[in-house]
Order: structure tokens, then sequence, then C-alpha cells
């Protein structure tokens, strides 16, 4: 067997998950919702690196089976581990795009946000994170979908995070509430609400750690969601005529200086975006 050929280490990497610290935070995780008398009964450092270089014979054993089956949602154990099969596809790519090598820097497209989020979850994406910029409407991944406890870590640990959101109190939010056929401000209040979550926040921390969290609002036509982590990792999310924002599809994008790339046209973006901006 070949370590190139083995489903779960592909996996990991696309997760960002092949480090052992981490593995082994989202194998509890899994176990978690499973089992809570699994937690802590990931494999040795030497048992994970069997697993990953093809040297198992057969499968583990069937608790460990059944997390890793958790881990990754419909992936069989057998699967997983397997040297034949070739891993599953998370990138949605148009044959035309493909045939005409015309990808640039886009890494992956996903149908639709939640699509995106279950293969990349938030924690795969912040939890070792320098840097966050977040430029949308509610930004519910890092306000609703992220921990407060995890963001305050963050700070704590020098990681600066700016998020601009689509202005409550402003025309664009009632427009795009008018467009997805809201009739109770559903928008507004929530975005209000997500706002208000990274405030209380910041006002717990101290003086140096509150500024490296920034908070603005925008009062523009939203067209899109841009989610850059580390100058490197860019999340891009269209708004689309009477859809709500997870029904959206998902690109992602990575910063290496490809000529004709996607990236700095979004980094520009989100730049413009934040300089046109008023501090909450």
């Amino acid at each position: 067997m070949t370590e190139q050929a083995i489903m779960l280490r592909t996996l990991l990497r696309q997760r960002h998950w092949q480090s052992y610290t981490t593995f082994c935070r989202e194998y509890d995780k899994a176990a978690r919702q499973l089992d809570p008398c699994l937690m802590g009964k990931w494999p040795s450092r030497a048992q994970l690196n069997r697993w990953l270089t093809g040297e198992l014979k057969g499968l583990p054993y069937a608790d460990h089976c059944r997390v890793l089956e958790a881990m990754f949602p419909g992936t069989t154990a057998a699967e997983l581990f397997s040297a034949e099969a070739a891993p599953r596809p998370e990138v949605v790519v148009p044959p035309v795009v493909a045939a005409a090598g015309a990808m640039a820097d886009l890494t992956a497209v996903y149908s639709s946000r939640s699509a995106f989020t279950a293969a990349h979850p938030p924690s795969a994406l912040f939890d070792n994170a320098q840097s966050i910029d977040a430029a949308g409407l509610s930004l519910n991944v890092i306000c609703q979908s992220y921990p407060d406890h995890q963001l305050k870590r963050l700070l704590d640990e020098g990681t600066r995070i700016r998020c601009l959101f689509l202005d409550p109190k402003g025309a664009a939010i009632k427009a795009r509430e008018a467009e997805e056929q809201y009739t109770d401000a559903t928008l507004q209040v929530l975005t209000a609400l997500n706002i208000s979550i990274l405030t209380r926040l910041k006002a717990r921390l101290g003086d140096a750690t509150a500024e490296r969290l920034e908070i603005r609002v925008y009062d523009e036509t939203i067209r899109f969601n841009i989610l850059i982590v580390d100058g490197r990792t860019c999340v891009v999310q269209p708004y689309l005529p009477a859809s709500r924002g997870v029904d959206s599809p998902t690109l992602i994008m990575t910063n290496d200086a490809t000529e004709g790339g996607l990236y700095p046209v979004f980094a520009q973006v989100f730049s413009s975006l934040w300089e046109r901006s008023k501090p909450v």
C-alpha cells in the first residue's frame, strides 16, 4: 500500500487535521456526539501513523471505526482505509473549466454554504489562524458557529480579526430582506444580534487585546460573503437573487501568486469595502 492511496490520509489533509493534536481534538468531537465514553480513546501517535501509511492489516477496532465514520459522514471505515478507492471528490468543477485548464488559484467549489461548512467546519478554519477578515451580511460563521471562548482565545494569543457587517440600520439590508421575501426584519435582527455578540466580547477584553478585534458596518448592495484567513485562504460566496445565502455556491481560492488568480480580486473587494465602512 502506498501512503498516497489511503483515503483517510487525504481527507485529513483536505480538512487540515493532519497534525496529531488536531486529529485527537476532532476525534473527541465526533466521539462526544456518538458516545461520550469513547472520548480520549483516540489512537496513539504511532498507531495513527500506521493507519495513514497503509501498514494496518484489516480495520481498527470497532469503536475506532464508529468514531471515524462519524468524523467523515457518508464514508465507511473500509473506504477510509482503502488503498484502492480514490477519495470522494469535494470539488465540483464544470467539465469545460477543467478541460480548459483555467482553474487559476481556485482550489474547491461547493454547491452550497452548508456543503462547504460540512467539509470545512469553523474549527478547522479558525483554530490556528493568525488573522481573519470577514465581510458579508450577518457573519454567522464567526458569530453563531464559533464559540465565544474560542474567539477570546484567538484574540488573547494575538490573532487579528476584522468583521464587516451589512449595516442593520441601513437601506441595503432592507433591500436584501425584500429580495429574500422576509417581512419581519429577520436579517436586521440577526445582524444586530451578531454585532452585539462581538461588541460584548470586545468589552470583556483588555485594551491591547480588544484592539485586535475590529467591527465595522457598510451600507451597499451585498454581492459577496468574503472570508480571508491568514492572508492565504479566501472563501467567497455570491449572493443570488431571491435565494438565502446558505443556498449559494461557495468558492475556495489560495493566495499562491498564480497569474490571473482570483484571490487578489476578492482581497481587493474586501479592502475596498473596509475602507468605505464605519466603525461600530
